[in-house]
């Protein structure tokens, strides 16, 4: 057995563990945890015979690490070493080490959640955080902490990882730290992308100088499958003639045979290049690399909340990825890098990427926490699903029919929750099987649950299900992706029970193609705006358009399966859909239908208009002219429509807004001073929150625009201020002060504090600036020229004749010469004209 690094630290990991049932692990790459751990600790004494889980986060590297510790034990998987990922499982009785993937774990403790029989939990790569993992270790530490009798141990293992908070999460856990790689890799800095500028000439000029430069295979990181193509057809060409290099793409879609080819090492001879997506980051080993290329960039699942989408977005790498990735050339010998990006641009990356559990769609976790039996808050994370997000995964179960009233899982739910698929396909899996299709249902289930198995062909599911079906043939590219569809739909066929309980008369018929699609994406219910046209309007209220023409094009209703959208642009692009049978919404799919009384303003003719409308999310099924509505129908639509348009709707004068004013002055100034105040809100936004309370009981007469204007809105708004509040505010916001020449001037109470517009002559004699509100508040004096022009804003009166009048005087006395303009002021008589009365 060859030494690697991670053989130093053992001892430790193990001292850990007699003392604790927790520990936390950072490796490197090229450490060998993956390979190592699990065999060292299987025959330790406080492991007594039981299993060893061992959490892998892709199929591909699952697989590839049960054979390489089975080989370590110099077996077969299957035997002491086995693994279990979906579409393909070898364990056997006598299997003690059991590589899984994430969502495997998760159903096997919903099923039993003590994990009877098993010693250790290993989560591997838990670096990458995907949610499924965050998921499965918070219903690990829950279910040992409740159920278990004898401890269960939890071990977190990654190559990167911000191993102080896992430590905390689990309660001060050891951290075990392994060296670096065991050998060097020389780092070579590109420049930076320019902007639009396409990544695949690059990397095939680098692979094709590192060819040139250095020996051994080359391991290429690309964002995803669409580059991979590309690029290999780009080199295929490059290096036509040269059959000592082998491409070798490597992603989680490919067949077994083309994986295997990736990952084993060269024949004598020849050198690989293999063209991976972060599939190959961590855990995988591809023997004979020496050289990495890395582009930098990696596809992501990012969730819209606007529009319920899942997108795949391509985003330059964590820091971390890139030491994961430079590692590969570094496992076997001195390696080098070759990175498609500068030093500088290097620092400027995040150190981490981002948990998927703060960026993803969460109604499969909502879902699995139902079966659970508890809330977010009540399990340990390390990062908390956000409470948004959390909250439209509950509304999203509730619309698939799986809560009940008190939002708990019903019968439906629970059955959702037992099979192996996203919420939205679980539902119709079961309504499927219900009406008899089960086999479509699993065919549509497998189709989306695997990439698109006619990439590039029209849109049309059908044209997928036919050839599921055997239908239709199958060309070369796509055997490979049809096979791995017809598979999953077996196994999907395999986990339905019970006979259909609505069983339809004609199950062959195609129109229950987009009623199954229906089942999984209500939201996505679409109607055609113009006949023959390419948009659409999906029954979330967004739009959806084809691309480019499309044989569904001739359908008023679709379905639409997957939907996207390129940065900047408005409507998603429609890429897979169904035609969808609209009399179908009086029968199997009457559950997405809902039936409202609407009463709307018909903007033209400026009158209210009452319709039935039988609507399917925000689309309108069919119409309904009624006659009259009860009263409350009647005042909701009215309030609807003021709330839409806006209190400038009523008949607001200068006077009514000043009286809003002074109310709001009073109920600010007691908030600040007291914390509570007896004056109400009378802001806009308080009024629009409380029409029912004030205007409702006055909206009798209005049934067309122009009636709003005739509401007494002084009267109904006075009457919001309970008694003694209407002489009160007249006595301490009254409308208007009386200055030292007798006039009586208006306040603006739409500033703060109030403005007092006042000619400087009239305020001669007054030594000090007026105050309202008890004295609370002094107003904002805008001293006014003969000519009603401000030549002076201030709050202190005393101030402005001490140091500013005289200034003031020398320039209005130049240009006002008949105007009386005293040397002392204060005890000059005001006045109101030009000069004092003579007496």
């Amino acid at each position: 057995m060859n030494a690697l690094p991670i053989d130093a630290v053992l001892p430790a990991l193990r001292e850990a563990f007699a003392e604790r049932d927790e520990a936390v692990l950072e490796a490197p790459p090229g450490a060998g945890k993956t390979t190592r751990v699990p065999l060292a600790l299987l025959d330790e004494p406080w492991l007594a015979g039981q299993s060893i889980l061992m959490l892998e986060p892709r199929r591909l590297a699952a697989r590839a690490a049960a054979e390489r510790l089975a080989e370590e034990l110099g077996e077969k998987a299957g035997e002491t070493v086995g693994y279990r990922i979906r579409l393909d499982s070898k364990v056997g009785p006598k299997t003690r080490i059991e590589v899984v993937t994430e969502g495997i774990l998760t159903r096997r403790l919903q099923d039993d959640p003590a994990l009877d029989g098993v010693g250790l939990v290993i989560f591997d790569e838990f670096h990458e955080r995907s949610l499924d993992a965050d998921l499965a270790l918070a219903l690990t530490l829950n279910g040992r902490e409740l159920l278990r009798d004898t401890p269960l141990k939890v071990l977190v293992m990654s190559a990167t990882l911000e191993g102080e908070r896992l430590s905390a999460l689990l309660g001060e856990a050891p951290v075990v730290r392994s060296e670096g790689r065991m050998f060097p890799v020389e780092t070579r800095w590109g420049r930076p992308f320019q902007a639009g500028e396409f990544v695949e000439p690059r990397v095939v000029q680098t692979v094709l100088q590192a060819l040139a430069d250095e020996k051994g295979s080359l391991l290429v990181f690309l964002p995803g499958q669409a580059e991979i193509r590309r690029v290999a057809e780009q080199l295929g060409e490059a290096l036509a003639g040269r059959s000592e290099v082998l491409l070798c793409p490597l992603h989680g879609e490919l067949e077994l045979s083309a994986q295997r080819a990736a990952i084993e090492p060269a024949p004598g001879g020849k050198r690989k290049v293999v063209l991976a997506t972060n599939i190959a980051e961590t855990s995988l080993t591809i023997d004979g690399v020496r050289v990495v290329v890395d582009a930098g960039l990696a596809r992501v699942p990012r969730f819209d909340p606007g529009s319920g989408m899942t997108r795949l977005e391509t985003q330059r790498i964590s820091r971390a990825s890139a030491t994961q990735r430079a590692g590969r050339a570094g496992r076997l010998e001195p390696g080098v890098c070759y990175r498609l990006w500068s030093e500088a641009q290097h620092d400027q990356l995040p150190a981490y990427g981002t948990a998927e559990i703060l960026q993803a769609d969460l109604a499969g976790l909502a879902l699995q926490l139902g079966r659970w039996g508890v809330e977010p808050g009540e399990l340990a994370w390390l990062d908390t699903p956000p409470a948004a997000a959390y909250a439209q995964a509950r509304d999203l179960l509730a619309r698939l029919g799986a809560l009940n009233e008190s939002g708990a899982l019903n019968a439906h739910g629970q059955a959702m929750a037992e099979l192996p698929a996203h919420p939205r396909i679980a539902h119709l899996l079961l309504r499927g099987q219900a009406l008899g299709l089960g086999q479509l249902a699993c065919d549509v289930a497998a189709l989306l649950g695997e990439r698109d198995i006619l990439r590039g062909a029209g849109a049309d599911l059908h044209e997928r299900t036919a050839l599921l079906a055997g239908e239709s043939a199958s060309n070369r590219t796509s055997r490979g992706a049809v096979q791995r569809a017809k598979q999953l739909s077996r196994q999907f066929r395999g986990y339905l029970r019970g006979k259909p309980s609505e069983a339809v008369s004609d199950p062959d018929h195609p129109r229950w193609l987009g009623a199954l699609l229906a089942f999984a994406y209500p939201d996505r219910v679409a109607r055609q705006r113009r006949e023959g046209g390419g948009e659409y309007r999906l029954a979330n209220g967004r739009a959806a358009q084809f691309g480019e023409p499309d044989a569904l094009m001739k359908e008023p209703w679709l379905v639409v399966a997957d939907l996207g959208s390129r940065q900047g642009q408005r409507e998603e692009r429609i890429y897979l859909a169904a035609a969808l049978n609209a009399a179908l919404f009086d029968s199997v799919l009457a559950e997405q239908v809902s039936q409202r009384d609407e009463l709307d303003w018909d903007e033209r003719e400026g009158v209210l208009r009452a319709e039935r409308q039988r609507k399917v999310g925000e689309l309108v099924l069919s119409r309904e002219a009624l006659p009259s509505l009860d009263e409350e129908a009647r005042s909701k639509a009215l309030l609807g429509l003021v709330r839409r348009k806006g209190l400038e709707l009523l008949a607001w004068t200068p006077e009514l807004r000043q009286w809003q004013a002074r109310v709001n002055l009073l109920r600010r100034l007691d908030l600040e001073s007291k914390g509570e105040s007896e004056w109400p809100d009378v802001s806009d936004a308080a009024l629009l929150d409380s029409l029912e309370d004030w205007l409702q009981p006055y909206l009798g007469k209005v049934s067309r625009l122009s009636h709003f204007a005739n509401l007494e809105l002084a009267g109904i708004l006075h009457s919001v201020l309970p008694w003694p509040l209407p002489s009160r505010l007249d006595e301490l916001a009254p409308r208007t002060l009386q200055v030292p020449s007798g006039s009586n001037i208006r306040l603006d109470y739409t500033e703060f504090p109030p403005v007092l517009a006042v000619r400087l002559q009239e305020l001669f004699g007054l030594a000090d600036t007026p105050r309202i509100a008890n004295g609370r508040v002094a107003v904002k004096l805008h001293l006014l020229s003969p000519a009603q022009r401000p030549v002076q804003v201030t709050q202190d009166l005393a101030n402005f004749w001490r140091s500013t009048y005289a200034e003031v005087k020398k320039d209005l006395k130049g240009r006002y010469p008949k105007h009386y303009w005293p040397d002392d002021p204060l005890i000059a008589e005001p006045t109101a004209r030009a000069k004092p009365r003579k007496s």
